[in-house]
């Protein structure tokens, strides 16, 4: 019924981490022992994993019913939790519900109610107006990137969904900033902290530069070139910006993805499964992409449009020198353009060489069949090899889904491999396979 510390190295090992850092630690036994916890520590520290140990202990092996409800600003957060907590094998059954989708599709996802429901303030509160699942089994409440999901847009169903929650004997929070002041409705009366805010064991360096038009595109292509094939995130402030400057950088021969609030759920997941198995090395994006991301090995970000608020500043430079890596933000200004006063002033960086950038090797396939068919990403890679007659080193990153998955391939096997599998049997399962 509990997990204990015995059981740790065990789950760890399945994520393949050697051991917790000092704020999980720290998390762990401030979760087990109080009511009221806020964990307030960089991004990229490892909150997920600080707060599902403990709260694994608060599962009832007995019950039918939903125990954990973990509410997160974003749907992205939400997948990426959900999967987070499917890697660490703990055999309870954990479901994710969002905006973008059918809500039958949650429905019969929730027809048998998990221990632990992960979703957007929105979602949950529709859901919960639905009868959806019982709620008065909840005993645990996460508010995960609180201060964003506490911000006036998520106000009124934040305020529903807590005041419904009777039964509650933990309350969660954790942030990489502080928030002044906790809204009255979260019930928060004395919490204890884990604030590791200085935790790094890694360095951000952060570089400005200065373009000498009010129109930076031709100085981002500059600045990219200069950076070469590394992984990072272009910062826009607004969505009809990112259309503007993914065209500049095609004609420039800079593949690239996309990322912001207007494009459908499935294009943004696939952007970032690209992203990830480094079918793209670049993402241009908004501040959507700024927190709560699974996007590790980030070499750089760069400001294209400068920040509004210092928490914009903050959790987008969040997005490099991440889990003992380092990194570097640059901040792209024109000329005749003042910093915010929550920038300091910062070293030029000279552009002084360029470099190809080459095409990555890797491309992204679609497969139709995934968990639910019992298929797993050994299934799928030993298919590919004895099947589709690739080398293993010619086979990628695999993100298995509940009803399909991705794979990165390289690019001169592709076009053989979708001739040869698809509409072939993959653990009885006809599959098909396209390029995603």
């Amino acid at each position: 019924m509990s997990v204990i510390r015995k059981n740790i190295p065990g789950i760890l090992s399945k994520m393949g981490i050697l051991a917790l850092n000092k704020m999980q630690e720290d998390a762990y036994d401030t979760i087990l022992d109080n009511r009221e916890t806020i964990i307030r520590s960089p991004t990229g520290t490892g909150k997920t994993l600080a707060y599902v140990l403990p709260i694994l202990g608060e599962i009832d092996d007995t019950s039918s019913d939903v125990q954990v409800l973990i509410l997160v600003p974003s749907r992205e957060l939400a997948i990426q939790t959900e999967q987070v907590i499917r890697d660490m094998g703990t055999g309870y059954k954990i479901n994710a519900v969002y905006g973008g989708r059918p809500i039958s599709q949650d429905k019969r996802l929730l027809s048998h109610a998990p221990s632990i429901l992960i979703g957007t303030p929105g979602r949950i509160a529709d859901h919960m107006r639905r009868n959806t699942f019982v709620k008065n089994h909840i005993k645990v409440l996460v508010l995960d990137e609180f201060d964003k999901s506490l911000e006036v847009g998520f106000e009124e169903d934040m305020t529903e969904i807590i005041g419904d929650l009777t039964a509650l004997e933990k309350k969660i929070l954790t942030s990489a900033t502080d928030l002044v002041d906790l809204p009255q409705f979260v019930g928060i009366k004395n919490p204890v902290y884990v604030d590791n805010k200085e935790f790094r064991s890694n360095t951000l360096t952060l570089r400005s530069i200065t373009s000498p038009s009010k129109d930076k595109l031709s100085t981002l292509v500059d600045a990219l070139l200069f950076i070469g094939d590394e992984p990072g995130i272009v910062f826009c402030n607004y969505r009809e910006s990112i259309n503007r400057v993914s065209g500049h950088l095609l004609r420039n021969n800079i593949p690239h993805g996309c990322f912001y609030g207007g494009m459908d759920q499935i294009e943004r997941e696939r952007a970032l499964i690209k992203f990830r198995n480094s079918t793209h090395r670049l993402i241009v994006a908004t501040d959507l992409a700024s927190r709560g991301l699974d996007i590790p090995e980030i070499k750089f970000i760069i400001h294209y449009h400068l920040p509004l608020k210092a928490q914009e500043f903050t959790h987008r430079n969040g997005r490099t020198a991440r889990m003992n890596k380092d990194g570097i933000a640059y901040i792209l200004k024109w000329k005749e353009e003042s910093l915010p006063e929550f920038i300091p002033q910062l070293e030029e960086a000279m552009l002084t060489q360029k470099h190809k950038l080459i095409d990555p090797p890797w491309t992204t396939l679609f497969l139709s069949g995934g968990r639910k068919d019992k298929i797993s990403k050994g299934d799928i890679a030993g298919f590919l090899i004895k099947q589709g007659k690739l080398k293993r080193e010619d086979v990628g990153v695999i993100e298995l889904k509940q009803n399909c998955a991705f794979v990165a391939v390289k690019k001169k096997s592709a076009s053989n491999i979708i001739k040869r599998l698809n509409n072939t049997h993959l653990k009885k399962r006809k599959i098909r396979i396209t390029k995603a």
